[in-house]
């Protein structure tokens, strides 16, 4: 049997150790929101607010939403974008770039906001897939506890494995609010990650074009 796209990015990530570190909770989504409520409710309570006050009452609700249906969603594969992949019947050859991509992730050390933009390119082959598929590819995968180096792989092997070609270029510039926010406290500061394959490794000016 044919595997879905999502198992196929799956596969391919864990074959070369990019998958995020994961263990089978063997909890619905349901389950996991209820868990994570009543985890939030004693660090809450815990800090010493009042769970009573109308402002703070339904803050465990709100975090246990939010981290299942929304900035933690990328760990579901059920969550995976659709992606068609599309015969390359006009025969583009040449440098497909979508740049300024948001990007809003998660610290995985700290559980603070990544914030930032990626750039991504391929030159088609035999396949190209639409253009927004590429941006909710990146939000799916940022949509987890991450560090912003896997995350440039993750996307960079999702878009090989189903794009059928190595040529794929993937840069994110981010500020870390764990740098921002806390200890040093470098407001300033952007990570920029990058991830090559194929031409954009081997031909420099390729890649020249890809980073301008």
């Amino acid at each position: 049997m044919d595997l879905s796209p999502a198992e196929q990015v799956k596969n391919a990530l864990i074959a070369q150790g990019l998958e995020t570190p994961l263990v089978d909770s063997d909890m619905s989504a349901e389950q996991k929101y209820t868990r994570i409520k009543g985890l939030m409710t004693e660090v809450v309570s815990t800090l010493g607010l009042d769970l009573s006050d109308d402002s703070l009452c339904e803050t465990p609700h709100r975090i246990a939403k939010m981290y299942v249906n929304e900035i933690f969603a990328g760990l579901d594969y059920a969550n995976f974008p659709k992606i068609a992949q599309i015969d390359n019947k006009m025969g583009v050859d040449e440098m497909v770039k979508i740049s300024d991509i948001s990007v809003v992730s998660t610290c995985e050390h700290h559980f603070i906001t990544i914030d930032g933009l990626a750039k991504v390119a391929y030159i088609p082959k035999q396949t190209i897939i639409g253009l927004s598929k590429i941006n909710r590819l990146v939000r799916f995968f940022a949509q987890r506890p991450q560090v912003q180096e896997r995350l440039t792989k993750q996307v960079l092997v999702a878009l090989q494995t189903l794009l059928g070609t190595e040529d794929v270029a993937v840069s994110i510039d981010a500020t870390h609010y764990c740098v921002k926010s806390r200890g040093v406290m470098d407001t300033q500061s952007q990570t920029q990650t990058t991830a090559l394959g194929g031409a954009f490794k081997a031909n420099s000016a390729t890649r020249i074009e890809f980073l301008r």
